[in-house]
């Protein structure tokens, strides 16, 4: 088997909320089949630029809310699974955090939404027992040099135990920066990792200075994320999109479409070696 995940991040530092990652992981015999149709739905609405969740406006609303319409309807059937991590300010470890650990934080913080988020230590093993990975990243905005160190670190994934156990494969060439204008799925994901991070932070609150009421951005962006959330919760009533999804059970942190994650730094995150 082999699967995709693409990857995305959002806010850095929010007023609430910070470091929001995104992903959504895909078979790739589904890819094949989804991302043609997805090109056919961006036309049939007339998106010829990219989509994003910083365009929504009053204009494009409704286009956006049938494209993610479009999209979710694949993540309820289980094609696609979503997942969404941040961290909360009021949890933030401040001066307990080493030199080292500030110096690469985003790249730490990724490091942990990939290994744990989508639950591939219970990704069901095939009959030849290899599920090979290949990781697309939204250019990544750190120094190359670090970078590197990243990938590096990803690499060493498939030799922890839980992993080898779960066939899990990942080689140096499937781990790729891509250009998000060209990957209709990663669009998709960075509006929904938008919205949340809209939502957490509480912009749809905000007001010009000096204005009595929102701007109509705000208004057409908190509509937006509503269209999302109802999605949301079409698939799990009383979805708390703050909180951490519960796990009944480990096997559900893959089993799930969608899920959240709070990240809380404990135990100390994991060092990426030099």
């Amino acid at each position: 088997m082999r699967y995709y995940i693409y990857c995305d991040e959002s806010v850095l530092r929010g007023r609430l909320f910070s470091d929001f990652y995104g992903g959504l992981i895909v078979d790739s015999r589904i890819a094949g089949l989804l991302i043609p149709l997805l090109r056919d739905k961006f036309q049939e609405l007339g998106l010829t630029g990219e989509v994003k969740w910083t365009k929504t406006n009053e204009f494009l609303l409704p286009v956006y809310q049938e494209l993610m319409d479009f999209f979710f309807d694949f993540v309820a059937a289980g094609h696609v699974r979503v997942r969404i991590m941040f961290t909360q300010n009021l949890h933030a470890p401040g001066s307990s955090l080493t030199t080292y650990q500030r110096q690469h934080q985003y790249h730490l913080l990724y490091y942990q939404f990939l290994k744990h988020a989508f639950g591939l230590q219970y990704l069901p093993v095939p009959a030849d027992g290899a599920n090979h990975l290949e990781l697309f990243f939204d250019k990544l905005p750190d120094k190359e040099a670090k970078n590197q160190l990243f990938k590096n670190y990803l690499l060493r994934l498939p030799q922890q135990p839980e992993f080898k156990k779960a066939g899990i494969q990942l080689a140096p060439d499937a781990i790729g920066e891509v250009d998000s204008a060209h990957h209709p799925l990663l669009q998709c994901l960075d509006v929904v990792l938008g919205a949340m991070a809209f939502r957490l932070n509480k912009q749809h609150l905000e007001k010009p200075p000096g204005q009595r009421l929102r701007g109509k951005r705000t208004v057409a962006k908190e509509k937006l994320y509503k269209h999302i959330h109802r999605r949301i919760v079409a698939l799990y009533p009383r979805f708390n999109i703050g909180a951490s999804t519960g796990r009944p059970t480990p096997e559900v942190s893959w089993e799930h479409a969608y899920r959240h994650w709070n990240f809380q730094r404990q135990p100390p995150i994991e060092p990426v070696p030099e």
